[in-house]
């Protein structure tokens, strides 16, 4: 927590010049996790959003005599333009988030598995999934935590992150398997992953306009 309420300080800090009077503040929850966010007006119906997203979830299951642990970690910097077309609360985002997301993933075979076209008794098998770094998004949604109206506000959101295709290493505990097996088998889960590149970002929550 103290690592998010720093980012969020560092963010607000860097957008408070280009801001007015109304400013805001807000959580939320959604596919990027728990998040907080600061609101601030600007000219013609524009207002900057500076947030924070953060949230580590964990899994653990057995298929086909593999045992898996799975651990995903979102962790994510929004700086954000949102534009109110309409004066209300319906609004067009378009922004850039400082992109952590990533999955670290442990299978443990009960006997001989297939990687890279060849069987190898492969031990326990380590995997990461990364994505790039720095990721455009475009979204729209309802709620002004900067609006005209003081106090409590509601928001929602809908949104697509363009976070590119996944990046997969994966190595043993058995010395015995071949590097380029394993390589082989990472590409082959980049591409069941693929679809991850525009990350679907669903929120809800609440906001208090000072």
């Amino acid at each position: 927590m103290k690592r998010i309420v720093a980012g969020l300080g560092l963010l607000i800090a860097a957008a408070a010049p280009a801001a007015v009077a109304e400013v805001g503040l807000g959580v939320k929850a959604g596919t990027l996790g728990i998040g907080v966010e600061g609101t601030f007006a600007l000219a013609g119906g524009l207002n900057l959003r500076a947030g924070v997203n953060n949230y580590t979830y964990g899994y653990s299951d057995s298929a086909s005599d593999i045992s898996y642990d799975v651990d995903l970690e979102l962790e994510s910097y929004a700086l954000l333009l949102d534009w109110h077309p309409f004066s209300g609360t319906f609004k067009l985002t378009a922004g850039l988030l400082s992109n952590k997301n990533r999955a670290a993933m442990r299978a443990t075979p009960a006997g001989p598995v297939t990687l890279g076209g060849n069987t190898h008794n492969a031990g326990t098998l380590r995997g990461k999934v990364d994505f790039k770094k720095t990721a455009p998004y475009a979204g729209l949604g309802w709620g002004n935590a900067a609006g005209k109206t003081r106090g409590f506000g509601f928001s929602a959101e809908v949104g697509v992150l363009f976070q590119g295709a996944p990046d997969v290493t994966l190595t043993s505990t058995n010395p015995a398997v071949p590097q380029s097996d394993l390589d082989a088998e990472a590409r082959e889960i980049e591409s069941d992953l693929d679809d991850l590149k525009a990350y679907p970002v669903l929120s809800l929550g609440f906001s208090y306009q000072f």
